[in-house]
């Protein structure tokens, strides 16, 4: 069972034979269970998420590129919807695409994968905004984690140990 925190609209990952797949643990009374999800991405990450879903009784949606029409994350998922032509750039990289995407299925959550949207907070913002969950960071920590300088210092907060370095600003 995968549960995500309806508050916060984002889902932390649980890693399930190699693969991410949505989980928030938070009081039952602020759950709500995924039973569709959509992989905004392609490949091998998408097809370890699709087949740890399937264990797990949860629907798949893969998106893809024209050219990658007949890949096995299509044919793995439950469903599949075309988010527009080969570039990544005009069909993964289109947040429009992958929201129509969410809309004709009925997906709940998105998971990013690796690269693409992954690592795109506006992106995680959007989706919150449609009541979409997130499978992954919350977009402060996605913003955090790209600066190499404020990834540090969290880390270090957190007792993580760090090389030490410059931890001021270039100018």
């Amino acid at each position: 069972v995968i549960f995500f925190s309806v508050k916060e609209n984002h889902a932390r990952t649980l890693w399930h034979s190699g693969a991410c797949v949505a989980f928030r643990h938070r009081r039952r009374s602020h759950a709500q269970v995924l039973y569709i999800i959509l992989i905004a991405n392609r490949g091998e990450i998408a097809c370890r998420v699709i087949r740890t879903a399937k264990r797990l009784g949860i629907r798949t949606v893969a998106v893809y590129s024209e050219a990658d029409e007949f890949s096995k994350h299509v044919r793995l998922a439950d469903e599949a919807v075309c988010v527009g032509p080969a570039k990544s750039s005009e069909s993964y990289l289109v947040e429009d695409n992958i929201l129509r995407a969410v809309k004709e299925t009925g997906a709940e959550a998105v998971h990013p994968g690796y690269g693409f949207l992954s690592e795109n907070h506006k992106f995680a913002d959007r989706l919150e905004r449609e009541g979409v969950v997130f499978i992954g960071p919350p977009s402060s920590a996605i913003i955090a984690m790209g600066d190499k300088i404020e990834s540090k210092i969290l880390a270090k907060k957190g007792g993580v140990n760090v090389i030490p370095g410059f931890n001021g600003t270039v100018e």
